[in-house]
């Protein structure tokens, strides 16, 4: 897969999953820009990882969640790189609770990140996208917007959200060379669920086929492939990545 001379934009790019895949696209070839919320510190070293691989990179300080720090966003990495030919929607948080315990706040935080989120940078973007044509937009849902989870029914929802957003959006720009998908991952080896007792893991394990919790980069190869030339015949898919799970 070559993607010299392209254009990544990855939200939530500083850490786990996003930082996997900005590092995967700058080692293909392409430029990226990485949007976080909060450590400068690790933003910076993403970039220095990056130009380290002999490409550029930019990092940008959004709340994605906001449509003015978004629009600010999208402005700043076409200044710097004149274009944004790869769009990743990875930014996400959860606030997991029981239905009946969850709080307004709890609910309405993860839609904002997640769901507005998706929406706020896909939109501020896809005019110059439509313009550009040749472009990807790459969605990270989720095996629960599927399947559900007890006590995530708010992140779950925000998930399920984004793949009828993909699907959506998919049908809207196709016509202009615009490839919308969307990748669903399972259970990913991050600093969260570093978090969880070995007990946990474990049950989990129990329903993986593949029988091992997937990687960062299991996503960023995954984002690698529809970001390229290799998936043009490609759209308003769902691609689930979970070591066979919910199969």
């Amino acid at each position: 897969m070559d993607l010299n001379g392209k254009v990544a934009l990855v939200t939530g790019g500083s850490r786990g999953i996003g930082k996997a895949i900005a590092l995967k696209l700058a080692s293909l070839g392409a430029k990226v820009v990485i949007n976080y919320s909060s450590s400068d510190v690790k933003a910076k070293e993403v970039v220095e990882e990056i130009k380290g691989l002999g490409s550029d990179a930019l990092a940008v300080k959004a709340n994605v969640a906001k449509m003015d720090e978004t629009k600010n966003l999208i402005e700043k990495a076409i200044e710097k790189f004149e274009k944004v030919d790869i769009l990743v929607n990875n930014a996400g948080i959860t606030r997991d609770n029981l239905l009946m315990r969850m709080s307004e706040e709890e609910w309405d935080s993860v839609f904002n990140v997640n769901m507005k989120g998706t929406f706020n940078v896909t939109k501020s973007l896809i005019r110059s996208m439509i313009k550009q044509k040749n472009c990807s937009i790459i969605n990270i849902a989720s095996v629960v917007g599927i399947t559900g989870n007890a006590g995530q029914s708010n992140y779950s929802a925000s998930k399920a959200g984004i793949i009828g957003f993909t699907k959506s959006i998919a049908k809207e720009v196709a016509k202009k060379n615009v490839r919308v998908n969307a990748i669903a991952p399972g259970f990913i080896e991050t600093a969260m669920t570093d978090e969880l007792s070995d007990k946990v893991k474990d049950e989990y394990m129990k329903n993986i086929p593949l029988k091992r919790l997937g990687k960062p980069e299991d996503i960023a190869n995954t984002v690698a492939f529809l970001a390229s030339d290799m998936s043009s015949y490609i759209t308003g898919q769902v691609i689930v990545v979970d070591g066979g799970m919910i199969v």
